[in-house]
């Protein structure tokens, strides 16, 4: 039998579910945190997102959006820098949630990480900034629906250090993707940093 094939945005994965722990940089510290296979970047924090946390104000205070947190690197960094942050760490991945809420609890920040599926959050919530290492392999349709679903629920007027901040790889559609947001969405996009291979996007109403 050929060897079991999940994708991260597969809602349950069908590889085997074997938990390790790991230790990882996040929020300035060394913790340790629980992966497993069936998940975006199982063994530790990937490149993209690393650049991401490395250029990230910080955290504001209010409801932050992590779009595909798959097993929390920024949902958690976010709950631990600020208090004031209530954390939605979304994603379809049911066994990323599940990892999102273990590693909360096991960082002490589970009163305010809040781990479910998109349809789960509530619809009048808006949010003071969203971080996301988008999930770009879904697809262009299936990432622009994305988008245009949560984009536009940015507070007006954002916070300092608010809007969206996106990591994208160049070479996977980061400029056109600035570009489509700014025309399709109406909201205003600047490249906020570029290394090695990724751009990171800050996206405002």
């Amino acid at each position: 039998m050929p060897p079991v094939s999940d994708h991260y945005f597969t809602a349950r994965p069908a590889s085997d579910d074997e938990r390790r722990g790991v230790v990882v940089h996040l929020a300035g510290r060394d913790v340790t945190v629980e992966v497993a296979p069936g998940i975006f970047s199982p063994g530790g924090v990937d490149k993209g997102t690393r650049i991401l946390l490395a250029e990230l104000p910080p955290a504001p205070a209010g409801d932050l959006l992590d779009l595909g947190c798959g097993w929390g690197p920024i949902a958690l960094t976010a709950a631990l820098e600020n208090p004031a942050t209530t954390v939605w760490a979304v994603d379809v991945n049911e066994r990323a949630l599940d990892l999102v809420r273990r590693n909360a609890d096991r960082l002490g920040v589970a009163d305010r990480v809040r781990a479910m599926t998109p349809d789960q959050v509530p619809d009048d919530v808006t949010f003071a900034a969203i971080w996301s290492n988008p999930p770009i392999r879904v697809g262009k349709q299936v990432l622009h629906d994305m988008l245009h679903r949560w984009l536009p629920r940015l507070a007006s007027p954002p916070p300092p250090d608010g809007g969206a901040w996106l990591v994208v790889q160049k070479n996977l559609g980061a400029d056109s993707l600035a570009r489509w947001i700014e025309t399709e969405l109406g909201l205003a996009t600047r490249r906020a940093a570029s290394s090695k291979g990724f751009r990171v996007l800050h996206v405002t109403r």
